[in-house]
Protein backbone atom coordinates (compact mmCIF):
# COMPACT_ATOMS: atom_id res chain seq x y z
CA UNK A 1 0.00 0.00 0.00
CA UNK A 2 1.52 3.28 -1.17
CA UNK A 3 0.91 6.65 0.46
CA UNK A 4 -0.02 8.29 -2.87
CA UNK A 5 -0.64 6.98 -6.38
CA UNK A 6 -0.78 9.44 -9.27
CA UNK A 7 -2.38 7.58 -12.16
CA UNK A 8 -2.03 8.13 -15.88
CA UNK A 9 0.20 11.21 -15.85
CA UNK A 10 2.27 12.54 -18.70
CA UNK A 11 5.61 12.42 -16.88
CA UNK A 12 8.40 14.88 -17.68
CA UNK A 13 11.32 13.62 -15.65
CA UNK A 14 13.33 16.89 -15.52
CA UNK A 15 16.23 15.69 -17.68
CA UNK A 16 14.89 17.19 -20.90
CA UNK A 17 13.82 13.77 -22.19
CA UNK A 18 10.44 13.39 -23.95
CA UNK A 19 7.43 12.64 -21.78
CA UNK A 20 6.23 9.15 -20.93
CA UNK A 21 2.77 8.12 -19.76
CA UNK A 22 3.03 6.40 -16.41
CA UNK A 23 1.69 5.96 -12.92
CA UNK A 24 3.86 7.32 -10.10
CA UNK A 25 3.70 6.01 -6.54
CA UNK A 26 4.94 7.80 -3.44
CA UNK A 27 5.87 6.31 -0.07
CA UNK A 28 7.74 7.65 2.96
CA UNK A 29 8.54 10.94 1.22
CA UNK A 30 10.14 9.27 -1.79
CA UNK A 31 9.16 8.26 -5.30
CA UNK A 32 8.54 4.56 -4.78
CA UNK A 33 7.70 3.37 -8.29
CA UNK A 34 7.14 4.62 -11.86
CA UNK A 35 5.37 2.65 -14.60
CA UNK A 36 2.21 0.62 -15.06
CA UNK A 37 0.93 0.34 -11.51
CA UNK A 38 -2.65 -0.63 -12.39
CA UNK A 39 -2.70 -3.36 -9.76
CA UNK A 40 -1.36 -1.16 -6.96
CA UNK A 41 -3.33 0.67 -4.30
CA UNK A 42 -2.67 3.75 -2.18
CA UNK A 43 -4.23 5.77 0.62
CA UNK A 44 -4.62 8.69 -1.79
CA UNK A 45 -5.17 8.05 -5.50
CA UNK A 46 -5.23 10.88 -8.04
CA UNK A 47 -6.44 10.70 -11.63
CA UNK A 48 -3.85 12.65 -13.65
CA UNK A 49 -5.29 12.04 -17.11
CA UNK A 50 -4.44 14.98 -19.37
CA UNK A 51 -2.03 16.45 -16.83
CA UNK A 52 1.76 16.70 -16.70
CA UNK A 53 3.70 15.46 -13.67
CA UNK A 54 7.13 17.06 -13.28
CA UNK A 55 9.73 17.55 -10.57
CA UNK A 56 8.88 20.40 -8.22
CA UNK A 57 10.28 23.64 -9.57
CA UNK A 58 13.49 24.97 -8.04
CA UNK A 59 13.65 28.74 -7.69
CA UNK A 60 17.39 29.34 -7.90
CA UNK A 61 17.19 33.08 -7.32
CA UNK A 62 15.05 34.26 -4.41
CA UNK A 63 15.06 36.78 -1.59
CA UNK A 64 12.89 34.64 0.67
CA UNK A 65 15.54 34.51 3.42
CA UNK A 66 13.37 35.85 6.23
CA UNK A 67 10.02 34.91 4.73
CA UNK A 68 10.61 31.17 4.97
CA UNK A 69 10.58 31.79 8.73
CA UNK A 70 8.10 34.68 9.10
CA UNK A 71 5.61 33.44 6.48
CA UNK A 72 6.35 29.71 6.26
CA UNK A 73 3.24 28.95 4.20
CA UNK A 74 5.24 30.35 1.24
CA UNK A 75 2.14 30.74 -0.91
CA UNK A 76 3.78 32.89 -3.62
CA UNK A 77 6.05 29.95 -4.40
CA UNK A 78 3.91 26.94 -3.56
CA UNK A 79 1.03 28.16 -5.75
CA UNK A 80 3.25 28.16 -8.85
CA UNK A 81 4.73 24.72 -8.23
CA UNK A 82 7.99 25.72 -6.54
CA UNK A 83 9.16 23.18 -3.96
CA UNK A 84 12.70 24.47 -3.26
CA UNK A 85 14.11 28.00 -2.94
CA UNK A 86 17.72 29.19 -2.98
CA UNK A 87 18.10 32.20 -0.68
CA UNK A 88 21.00 34.58 0.00
CA UNK A 89 21.33 35.98 -3.52
CA UNK A 90 22.76 39.32 -4.74
CA UNK A 91 25.14 39.66 -1.82
CA UNK A 92 22.33 39.95 0.74
CA UNK A 93 21.45 37.20 3.19
CA UNK A 94 19.70 36.94 6.53
CA UNK A 95 22.76 35.31 8.05
CA UNK A 96 25.34 35.55 9.34
CA UNK A 97 24.31 39.09 10.26
CA UNK A 98 24.89 41.36 13.25
CA UNK A 99 23.45 44.78 12.51
CA UNK A 100 24.68 48.04 13.99
CA UNK A 101 21.39 49.80 13.20
CA UNK A 102 18.93 49.54 10.33
CA UNK A 103 19.86 47.14 7.50
CA UNK A 104 21.74 48.93 4.72
CA UNK A 105 20.35 49.11 1.19
CA UNK A 106 19.69 46.58 -0.36
CA UNK A 107 19.61 44.33 2.71
CA UNK A 108 16.41 46.18 3.61
CA UNK A 109 14.72 44.16 0.86
CA UNK A 110 14.76 41.25 3.32
CA UNK A 111 13.01 43.15 6.12
CA UNK A 112 13.68 45.52 8.99
CA UNK A 113 16.26 45.31 11.75
CA UNK A 114 13.97 43.03 13.78
CA UNK A 115 14.12 40.38 11.02
CA UNK A 116 17.91 39.97 11.16
CA UNK A 117 18.17 37.73 14.21
CA UNK A 118 20.74 35.20 13.04
CA UNK A 119 24.32 36.16 13.96
CA UNK A 120 25.56 32.77 12.80
CA UNK A 121 24.64 30.62 9.82
CA UNK A 122 23.92 27.75 12.21
CA UNK A 123 21.34 29.88 14.03
CA UNK A 124 19.62 30.56 10.72
CA UNK A 125 19.45 26.89 9.74
CA UNK A 126 17.99 26.05 13.13
CA UNK A 127 15.34 28.77 12.71
CA UNK A 128 14.38 27.42 9.28
CA UNK A 129 14.00 23.92 10.69
CA UNK A 130 11.94 25.21 13.60
CA UNK A 131 9.61 27.14 11.26
CA UNK A 132 9.28 24.16 8.88
CA UNK A 133 8.34 26.16 5.78
CA UNK A 134 6.20 24.67 3.05
CA UNK A 135 9.19 24.54 0.68
CA UNK A 136 12.76 23.30 0.96
CA UNK A 137 15.46 25.91 1.61
CA UNK A 138 19.13 26.09 0.64
CA UNK A 139 21.24 29.18 1.20
CA UNK A 140 24.12 31.27 -0.07
CA UNK A 141 26.08 33.70 2.11
CA UNK A 142 25.91 37.33 1.03
CA UNK A 143 29.08 39.37 0.55
CA UNK A 144 27.27 42.58 1.55
CA UNK A 145 26.01 40.89 4.71
CA UNK A 146 29.60 39.98 5.61
CA UNK A 147 30.78 43.52 4.87
CA UNK A 148 28.09 45.01 7.11
CA UNK A 149 29.24 42.77 9.96
CA UNK A 150 32.86 43.88 9.89
CA UNK A 151 33.08 47.36 8.35
CA UNK A 152 32.22 50.74 9.82
CA UNK A 153 31.00 51.97 6.43
CA UNK A 154 30.37 50.28 3.11
CA UNK A 155 31.44 52.98 0.65
CA UNK A 156 35.05 51.83 0.66
CA UNK A 157 37.13 48.71 0.15
CA UNK A 158 37.78 46.36 3.05
CA UNK A 159 41.10 46.29 4.88
CA UNK A 160 43.15 43.10 5.08
CA UNK A 161 41.96 42.56 8.66
CA UNK A 162 38.33 43.01 7.62
CA UNK A 163 38.74 40.57 4.76
CA UNK A 164 40.24 38.01 7.15
CA UNK A 165 37.25 38.42 9.49
CA UNK A 166 34.83 37.97 6.61
CA UNK A 167 36.68 34.90 5.41
CA UNK A 168 36.47 33.31 8.84
CA UNK A 169 32.72 33.92 9.01
CA UNK A 170 32.19 32.58 5.49
CA UNK A 171 34.27 29.51 6.31
CA UNK A 172 32.10 28.76 9.33
CA UNK A 173 28.93 29.07 7.23
CA UNK A 174 30.34 26.72 4.60
CA UNK A 175 31.07 24.20 7.35
CA UNK A 176 27.38 24.36 8.26
CA UNK A 177 26.18 23.66 4.72
CA UNK A 178 26.06 26.97 2.87
CA UNK A 179 26.01 26.49 -0.91
CA UNK A 180 28.45 29.29 -1.59
CA UNK A 181 29.07 33.02 -1.75
CA UNK A 182 26.94 35.62 -3.53
CA UNK A 183 27.83 39.19 -4.41
CA UNK A 184 25.83 42.24 -5.43
CA UNK A 185 28.62 44.42 -6.75
CA UNK A 186 26.29 46.82 -8.55
CA UNK A 187 24.93 48.14 -5.24
CA UNK A 188 26.51 51.07 -3.43
CA UNK A 189 27.06 48.86 -0.37
CA UNK A 190 29.47 46.65 -2.35
CA UNK A 191 30.49 48.66 -5.40
CA UNK A 192 33.71 49.88 -3.76
CA UNK A 193 34.79 46.33 -2.99
CA UNK A 194 37.78 45.54 -5.17
CA UNK A 195 38.04 42.43 -7.32
CA UNK A 196 40.84 41.30 -5.00
CA UNK A 197 38.53 41.59 -1.98
CA UNK A 198 36.05 39.23 -3.62
CA UNK A 199 38.79 36.89 -4.83
CA UNK A 200 40.10 36.57 -1.27
CA UNK A 201 36.64 35.60 0.00
CA UNK A 202 35.93 33.26 -2.91
CA UNK A 203 39.13 31.37 -2.16
CA UNK A 204 37.33 29.84 0.83
CA UNK A 205 34.88 28.10 -1.51
CA UNK A 206 37.37 25.71 -3.10
CA UNK A 207 37.98 23.49 -0.08
CA UNK A 208 34.22 23.00 0.40
CA UNK A 209 33.27 22.43 -3.23
CA UNK A 210 30.97 25.45 -3.06
CA UNK A 211 30.12 27.96 -5.81
CA UNK A 212 30.11 31.67 -6.56
CA UNK A 213 27.04 33.58 -7.74
CA UNK A 214 26.98 37.23 -8.66
CA UNK A 215 24.74 40.16 -9.40
CA UNK A 216 27.28 41.70 -11.76
CA UNK A 217 29.01 45.00 -11.08
CA UNK A 218 27.14 46.32 -14.12
CA UNK A 219 24.30 45.03 -16.27
CA UNK A 220 24.44 48.17 -18.42
CA UNK A 221 27.12 49.36 -20.87
CA UNK A 222 29.98 47.74 -18.93
CA UNK A 223 28.34 44.30 -18.77
CA UNK A 224 31.09 42.47 -20.67
CA UNK A 225 33.77 43.83 -18.33
CA UNK A 226 31.61 42.87 -15.35
CA UNK A 227 31.16 39.34 -16.67
CA UNK A 228 34.90 38.99 -17.20
CA UNK A 229 35.48 40.10 -13.61
CA UNK A 230 33.10 37.36 -12.43
CA UNK A 231 34.87 34.73 -14.54
CA UNK A 232 38.28 35.88 -13.25
CA UNK A 233 37.12 35.59 -9.63
CA UNK A 234 35.87 32.06 -10.22
CA UNK A 235 39.05 30.98 -12.01
CA UNK A 236 41.12 32.36 -9.14
CA UNK A 237 39.00 30.45 -6.62
CA UNK A 238 38.76 27.32 -8.81
CA UNK A 239 34.99 27.17 -8.42
CA UNK A 240 31.90 27.37 -10.67
CA UNK A 241 30.27 30.76 -11.25
CA UNK A 242 26.60 31.54 -11.88
CA UNK A 243 25.66 34.95 -13.26
CA UNK A 244 22.47 36.05 -11.55
CA UNK A 245 19.44 37.32 -13.51
CA UNK A 246 21.46 37.78 -16.70
CA UNK A 247 20.09 40.72 -18.69
CA UNK A 248 20.91 43.65 -20.94
CA UNK A 249 19.67 46.57 -18.86
CA UNK A 250 19.08 50.10 -20.11
CA UNK A 251 17.88 51.31 -23.49
CA UNK A 252 21.46 51.82 -24.66
CA UNK A 253 22.14 48.14 -24.01
CA UNK A 254 19.21 46.67 -25.92
CA UNK A 255 20.15 44.14 -28.57
CA UNK A 256 23.46 43.09 -26.98
CA UNK A 257 22.27 39.70 -25.70
CA UNK A 258 24.01 37.83 -28.53
CA UNK A 259 27.29 39.48 -27.56
CA UNK A 260 26.70 38.71 -23.88
CA UNK A 261 25.85 35.06 -24.53
CA UNK A 262 28.85 34.67 -26.81
CA UNK A 263 31.11 35.70 -23.93
CA UNK A 264 29.29 33.25 -21.64
CA UNK A 265 29.84 30.45 -24.15
CA UNK A 266 33.50 31.35 -24.58
CA UNK A 267 34.07 31.27 -20.83
CA UNK A 268 32.19 27.98 -20.66
CA UNK A 269 34.83 26.32 -22.83
CA UNK A 270 37.42 26.91 -20.12
CA UNK A 271 35.53 26.91 -16.82
CA UNK A 272 32.26 25.95 -15.12
CA UNK A 273 29.71 28.71 -15.77
CA UNK A 274 25.95 29.14 -15.69
CA UNK A 275 23.28 31.79 -15.38
CA UNK A 276 19.70 32.33 -14.36
CA UNK A 277 17.01 34.55 -15.83
CA UNK A 278 13.48 35.64 -14.98
CA UNK A 279 10.85 35.74 -17.76
CA UNK A 280 10.01 39.45 -17.78
CA UNK A 281 11.40 42.57 -19.46
CA UNK A 282 11.27 44.58 -16.23
CA UNK A 283 13.52 44.38 -13.18
CA UNK A 284 12.81 45.31 -9.56
CA UNK A 285 14.93 46.42 -6.64
CA UNK A 286 15.41 49.42 -4.41
CA UNK A 287 15.11 52.83 -6.07
CA UNK A 288 18.59 53.51 -7.44
CA UNK A 289 19.40 57.07 -8.49
CA UNK A 290 21.86 55.72 -11.05
CA UNK A 291 18.97 54.03 -12.87
CA UNK A 292 16.63 57.02 -12.96
CA UNK A 293 15.97 57.87 -16.61
CA UNK A 294 13.33 59.03 -19.05
CA UNK A 295 14.21 56.17 -21.43
CA UNK A 296 11.65 53.80 -19.91
CA UNK A 297 8.90 53.71 -17.29
CA UNK A 298 9.76 53.32 -13.60
CA UNK A 299 7.06 52.19 -11.16
CA UNK A 300 7.37 52.93 -7.44
CA UNK A 301 6.51 49.88 -5.33
CA UNK A 302 7.11 51.38 -1.87
CA UNK A 303 8.50 54.50 -0.22
CA UNK A 304 9.30 54.94 3.45
CA UNK A 305 8.71 58.74 3.57
CA UNK A 306 5.85 58.66 1.03
CA UNK A 307 4.04 55.31 1.22
CA UNK A 308 1.03 56.86 -0.52
CA UNK A 309 3.05 56.98 -3.76
CA UNK A 310 3.31 53.19 -4.10
CA UNK A 311 1.70 52.07 -7.33
CA UNK A 312 2.41 55.28 -9.26
CA UNK A 313 5.09 55.89 -11.87
CA UNK A 314 8.08 58.02 -10.99
CA UNK A 315 7.25 60.35 -13.90
CA UNK A 316 3.72 60.83 -12.57
CA UNK A 317 5.01 61.57 -9.07
CA UNK A 318 7.59 64.03 -10.40
CA UNK A 319 4.91 65.84 -12.38
CA UNK A 320 2.59 66.01 -9.35
CA UNK A 321 5.42 67.48 -7.24
CA UNK A 322 6.61 69.72 -10.08
CA UNK A 323 10.13 68.34 -9.67
CA UNK A 324 12.77 66.92 -12.02
CA UNK A 325 12.75 63.12 -12.11
CA UNK A 326 15.97 62.77 -10.09
CA UNK A 327 14.80 65.16 -7.36
CA UNK A 328 11.52 63.27 -7.03
CA UNK A 329 13.46 60.02 -6.69
CA UNK A 330 15.60 61.52 -3.93
CA UNK A 331 12.49 62.65 -2.05
CA UNK A 332 11.03 59.12 -2.24
CA UNK A 333 14.09 57.32 -0.86
CA UNK A 334 14.38 54.81 0.64
CA UNK A 335 12.01 53.24 -1.82
CA UNK A 336 11.48 50.33 -4.18
CA UNK A 337 10.99 50.37 -7.93
CA UNK A 338 10.19 48.33 -11.01
CA UNK A 339 12.31 49.32 -14.01
CA UNK A 340 10.87 48.54 -17.45
CA UNK A 341 14.38 48.64 -18.81
CA UNK A 342 14.90 45.52 -20.94
CA UNK A 343 13.99 44.55 -24.48
CA UNK A 344 11.80 41.49 -24.96
CA UNK A 345 14.06 40.10 -27.71
CA UNK A 346 16.99 40.01 -25.28
CA UNK A 347 14.88 38.35 -22.59
CA UNK A 348 13.85 35.60 -24.98
CA UNK A 349 17.36 35.04 -26.32
CA UNK A 350 18.82 34.69 -22.81
CA UNK A 351 15.95 32.54 -21.53
CA UNK A 352 16.35 30.16 -24.48
CA UNK A 353 20.10 29.68 -23.99
CA UNK A 354 21.23 26.17 -23.01
CA UNK A 355 22.97 27.36 -19.81
CA UNK A 356 20.04 29.37 -18.46
CA UNK A 357 18.10 28.29 -15.39
CA UNK A 358 14.90 29.97 -14.21
CA UNK A 359 14.84 32.12 -11.08
CA UNK A 360 12.07 34.46 -9.99
CA UNK A 361 14.12 37.12 -8.15
CA UNK A 362 10.81 37.93 -6.43
CA UNK A 363 10.70 40.44 -3.58
CA UNK A 364 8.16 39.11 -1.07
CA UNK A 365 8.30 42.16 1.22
CA UNK A 366 7.27 44.66 -1.46
CA UNK A 367 3.69 45.92 -0.91
CA UNK A 368 3.29 45.87 -4.71
CA UNK A 369 5.76 43.21 -5.79
CA UNK A 370 6.91 42.57 -9.33
CA UNK A 371 4.58 39.84 -10.72
CA UNK A 372 7.54 37.48 -11.02
CA UNK A 373 7.08 36.71 -7.31
CA UNK A 374 3.83 34.84 -8.04
CA UNK A 375 4.10 34.04 -11.73
CA UNK A 376 7.61 33.35 -13.02
CA UNK A 377 7.46 29.57 -13.46
CA UNK A 378 3.95 29.28 -14.97
CA UNK A 379 4.90 32.15 -17.30
CA UNK A 380 7.80 30.12 -18.68
CA UNK A 381 5.57 27.08 -19.22
CA UNK A 382 2.50 28.91 -20.52
CA UNK A 383 3.56 32.10 -22.25
CA UNK A 384 7.05 31.24 -23.47
CA UNK A 385 6.88 27.48 -24.10
CA UNK A 386 3.23 26.84 -25.08
CA UNK A 387 2.15 30.16 -26.56
CA UNK A 388 5.35 31.46 -28.16
CA UNK A 389 7.06 28.11 -28.78
CA UNK A 390 10.38 29.44 -27.49
CA UNK A 391 11.35 25.90 -26.45
CA UNK A 392 9.54 22.56 -25.99
CA UNK A 393 7.87 21.82 -22.68
CA UNK A 394 10.44 19.22 -21.67
CA UNK A 395 13.22 21.78 -22.08
CA UNK A 396 11.29 24.38 -20.11
CA UNK A 397 10.85 21.92 -17.24
CA UNK A 398 14.54 20.97 -17.38
CA UNK A 399 15.54 24.63 -16.96
CA UNK A 400 13.64 24.82 -13.68
CA UNK A 401 14.28 21.34 -12.26
CA UNK A 402 17.04 18.95 -13.31
CA UNK A 403 19.50 21.57 -14.49
CA UNK A 404 18.98 23.64 -11.33
CA UNK A 405 19.31 20.67 -8.97
CA UNK A 406 22.60 19.62 -10.55
CA UNK A 407 24.07 23.12 -10.51
CA UNK A 408 23.21 23.72 -6.84
CA UNK A 409 23.96 20.21 -5.62
CA UNK A 410 20.45 19.36 -4.44
CA UNK A 411 20.95 15.64 -3.91
CA UNK A 412 18.24 13.32 -5.26
CA UNK A 413 15.97 16.19 -6.29
CA UNK A 414 15.05 17.78 -9.59
CA UNK A 415 14.09 14.57 -11.40
CA UNK A 416 11.20 12.13 -11.35
CA UNK A 417 13.25 9.08 -10.50
CA UNK A 418 12.48 6.05 -8.33
CA UNK A 419 14.05 6.39 -4.89
CA UNK A 420 14.44 10.18 -5.10
CA UNK A 421 12.68 12.72 -2.91
CA UNK A 422 9.05 13.21 -3.89
CA UNK A 423 9.08 16.92 -4.75
CA UNK A 424 6.52 17.04 -7.56
CA UNK A 425 4.13 19.34 -9.40
CA UNK A 426 1.05 18.29 -11.38
CA UNK A 427 -0.17 20.84 -13.92
CA UNK A 428 -2.43 21.24 -16.93
CA UNK A 429 -0.22 22.11 -19.93
CA UNK A 430 -3.19 23.61 -21.79
CA UNK A 431 -4.18 26.09 -19.07
CA UNK A 432 -1.09 26.81 -16.99
CA UNK A 433 -0.33 30.53 -17.00
CA UNK A 434 0.70 33.41 -14.80
CA UNK A 435 -2.18 35.65 -13.73
CA UNK A 436 -0.13 38.16 -11.72
CA UNK A 437 0.25 41.55 -13.42
CA UNK A 438 2.14 44.75 -12.62
CA UNK A 439 -1.09 46.39 -11.47
CA UNK A 440 -2.45 43.31 -9.64
CA UNK A 441 0.65 41.28 -8.76
CA UNK A 442 -0.64 39.12 -5.88
CA UNK A 443 -2.42 36.47 -7.95
CA UNK A 444 -1.86 32.70 -7.86
CA UNK A 445 -1.13 30.96 -11.13
CA UNK A 446 -3.73 29.05 -13.11
CA UNK A 447 -3.35 25.40 -14.07
CA UNK A 448 -1.51 24.02 -11.02
CA UNK A 449 -3.41 20.88 -9.94
CA UNK A 450 -1.14 19.63 -7.15
CA UNK A 451 2.20 20.13 -5.44
CA UNK A 452 4.00 17.59 -3.27
CA UNK A 453 6.94 18.49 -1.04
CA UNK A 454 8.85 15.52 0.35
CA UNK A 455 5.86 13.33 -0.46
CA UNK A 456 3.30 15.52 1.32
CA UNK A 457 0.43 16.96 -0.73
CA UNK A 458 1.03 20.63 0.05
CA UNK A 459 -1.20 22.37 -2.51
CA UNK A 460 -4.18 21.06 -4.47
CA UNK A 461 -6.76 22.75 -6.66
CA UNK A 462 -6.12 26.22 -5.29
CA UNK A 463 -5.83 25.34 -1.61
CA UNK A 464 -2.74 24.75 0.58
CA UNK A 465 -2.56 21.46 2.42
CA UNK A 466 -2.76 21.15 6.21
CA UNK A 467 0.89 20.12 6.56
CA UNK A 468 4.12 21.95 5.73
CA UNK A 469 6.88 19.56 4.76
CA UNK A 470 9.82 21.66 3.60
CA UNK A 471 13.32 21.02 4.90
CA UNK A 472 16.63 22.77 5.30
CA UNK A 473 18.93 21.48 2.54
CA UNK A 474 22.65 21.68 3.32
CA UNK A 475 25.18 21.66 0.50
CA UNK A 476 25.58 18.09 -0.77
CA UNK A 477 29.05 17.17 -1.98
CA UNK A 478 31.28 19.07 -4.39
CA UNK A 479 29.12 21.31 -6.57
CA UNK A 480 31.67 21.23 -9.39
CA UNK A 481 30.29 17.79 -10.21
CA UNK A 482 27.01 19.41 -11.30
CA UNK A 483 28.63 21.24 -14.21
CA UNK A 484 29.42 19.61 -17.52
CA UNK A 485 33.08 19.07 -18.32
CA UNK A 486 34.51 22.13 -20.08
CA UNK A 487 34.33 21.96 -23.87
CA UNK A 488 37.92 22.50 -24.99
CA UNK A 489 37.29 21.89 -28.66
Amino acid sequence: MYDTLIRGARVLDGTGAPAIHADVALADGRIAAIGDLSGARARDEIDAAGLVLAPGFIDVHTHDDTNVIRAPQMLPKLTQGVTTVIVGNCGISASPVTLKGEPPDPMNLLGGAQDFRYPTFKAYTEAVNAAQPAVNVAALVGHTALRSNHMDRLDRGATAAEVDAMRAQLRKALEHGAIGLSTGLAYASAFEASTDEVKALATELDAHGALYTTHLRSEFAEILEAMQEAFDIAVHARVPVIVSHLKCAGAGNWGRSSEVLSLLDTAGKMQAVGCDCYPYSASSSTLDLKQVTTDFEIDITWSTPHPEMAGRTLADIAAAWDLPLLDAARRLQPAGAVYHGMHEDDVQRILRHRLTMVGSDGLPNDPLPHPRLWGAFPRVLGHYSRDLGLFPLEEAVHKMTGLSARRFGLAERGEVRAGWHADLVLFDPATIRDTATFRAPVQPAAGIAGVWVNGVLSYRDGQPGPRRAGRWLPRAGDLRAGFAAPDLS
